[in-house]
């Protein structure tokens, strides 16, 4: 007998559908929600200045270490999701290997790190708002209102509620939005990138510095803790190409379409990446002054300080790309979480509204608006609390990505090690990639959770002389618990295996 004919009737045993719009989205438009949902130029601006801070001239290397696990992930992403297309993906796919109580947590994981990143995009989409509108009307005060607190909180929920009306509309929509702003985008990077690359060749580059091997090489990286803390920021600027497994019910193809989709994506993007990191490392260097990427006041947003030395009158292009790319995140970014808590109410791990469906849109209704009411409500506590805490809890969302990266890499080899090794493909694609994947991103989140302890890692902001942002991470997973614990009192069925099963 085959392995997927091994596995396939058990597999489907216990899943079922939604009521999701079946055949909306095809492999090109998969993709383009995927790119979406990582946000490139975005994810650029902020995390290139950080990561340069950490590991200097080896940027493109780390950024490869990083699209490592990233890669081996998505290959077990692609066999769970062979064997078992259902909206809930970590959360679903969890439950079926180890059964409920981790399923809910590697469910809560990805939740809680896109609730925070929904609130961060909305944030990111308001100050590059206020710039585009200072460049378009030459008045530079403009910009600063965004710093007017009670108009960026204003101004970031009615993006927050925008992003969540079209996400409310459906696949169809969504996908018609992303087209348009994901192509913008990186027209505007490729912009970017040659014209860098003509000003070091014509010698009018800030500090021209030639392309070396050794950048590439990330065991010239000074310390392992630097090392680990690049590949962790590296890691968050690959998160999001599993919203490509999480609309899998709403594909066509629904086995092989969303699976593909996530490695094409991943490869797409790290082409991206490498791109305009040599760019920008060859323009500007790594050092602390002027334009150099390694200067502190560069490191916020590197394209909004080089776009104009490096595109002329045409910068305000970039700011333009970086509000189209976080405002199509954040409209993209809402697919995660509302299909995981409509799995997560369908089977009975959450209240039943939770799994609610727009009988018109057929997309999630009830979820939908509670990811954005969450993710407004995580945006005002912690605005309004400490900027610090915001921008921290980025920091802590390479923990969350590692965590539940890592459970969800980790079932694929326990759900399938009844056939695993039934063939090379199947020890490749079932055992080897995702046990590789799994164990790096596992070993990276502790990692990552002890180095967070020190008050210097991250904003340097501490509560009794323990960093702020292992504080935020541990706190989330925590409360993740918590809610699991209510859960169970209330939803027992879920939590004694009733509703969906283990399988293999």
């Amino acid at each position: 007998m085959s392995t997927k004919a091994a596995v396939t009737p058990d597999a489907h045993k216990s899943l079922s559908e939604k009521g999701l719009k079946a055949g909306s989205v095809g492999l090109i438009g998969a993709v383009v929600i995927g790119v979406s949902c990582i946000a490139p130029a975005y994810t650029l601006t902020a995390a290139l200045g950080p990561t340069v801070s950490e590991v200097g001239v080896h940027l493109p290397a780390v950024f490869l270490v990083g699209f490592i696990p990233m890669l081996l992930v998505a290959l077990g992403y692609r066999e769970l999701n062979n064997a078992m297309p259902d909206a809930g993906t970590s959360f679903t796919w969890a439950t079926r290997a180890f059964g409920p109580w981790i399923g809910w947590m590697g469910g809560w994981g990805l939740i809680a790190a896109t609730i925070i990143v929904l609130s961060n995009l909305a944030a990111v989409a308001v100050d590059f708002f206020y710039l585009m509108l200072a460049q378009l009307l030459g008045n530079p005060g403009i910009a600063e209102l965004s710093k007017n607190l009670p108009l960026n909180i204003a101004t970031t929920l009615v993006f927050i509620a925008a992003a969540c009306w079209i996400s409310y509309r459906g696949m169809e929509t969504t996908k018609g939005v992303q087209y348009v702003l994901v192509g913008f985008q990186l027209l505007v990077l490729g912009w970017f990138a040659v014209s860098a690359f003509v000003h070091v060749a014509n010698g009018t580059a800030f500090d021209a510095t030639a392309i070396s091997p050794d950048w590439f090489n990330p065991f010239a990286v000074d310390s392992f803790s630097a090392f680990a803390a690049g590949v962790s920021l590296s890691i968050f600027i690959y998160w999001g190409w599993d919203v490509t497994l999480t609309m899998n019910e709403e594909t066509r193809n629904p086995e092989k379409t969303p699976g593909r989709a996530a490695t094409v994506t991943v490869v797409v993007i790290v082409a991206i990446y490498m791109t305009a990191a040599l760019a920008t490392l060859s323009f500007a260097g790594v050092g602390e002054a002027g334009l150099g990427t390694g200067n502190p006041d560069n490191q916020s947003s590197i394209f909004a300080v080089l776009s104009g030395p490096v595109m002329g009158p045409f910068a305000i292009l970039m700011s333009l790309a970086i509000l189209s790319s976080s405002a199509a995140s954040l409209q993209s970014t809402f697919v995660s979480p509302a299909r995981t808590l409509l799995a997560m109410g369908h089977y009975k791990a959450l209240p039943g509204k939770f799994g609610k469906v727009s009988p018109t849109f057929k997309s999630p209704s009830y979820a939908t608006i509670a990811a954005a009411a969450a993710a407004a409500a995580f945006y005002v506590i912690t605005r309004t609390t400490s900027e610090n805490a915001l921008w921290d809890t980025i920091t802590a969302l390479g923990m969350m990505i590692c965590f539940y990266y890592g459970i969800t890499a980790l079932a694929c080899v326990w759900f399938f090690r009844a056939v695993a090794f039934s063939s090379p493909r199947g020890f490749l694609f079932k055992f080897l990639a995702p046990l590789l994947g799994g164990v790096i991103l596992l070993v990276m989140f502790v990692k990552t959770a002890y180095d967070s302890m020190d008050p210097e890692y991250g904003s340097g902001s501490s509560v009794g002389g323990v960093g702020m942002v292992f504080i935020l991470g541990m706190g989330v997973i925590l409360l993740g618990v918590v809610a699991m614990l209510v859960m169970a009192r209330i939803r027992p069925g879920f939590f004694k295996g009733e509703v969906l099963a283990r399988g293999l």
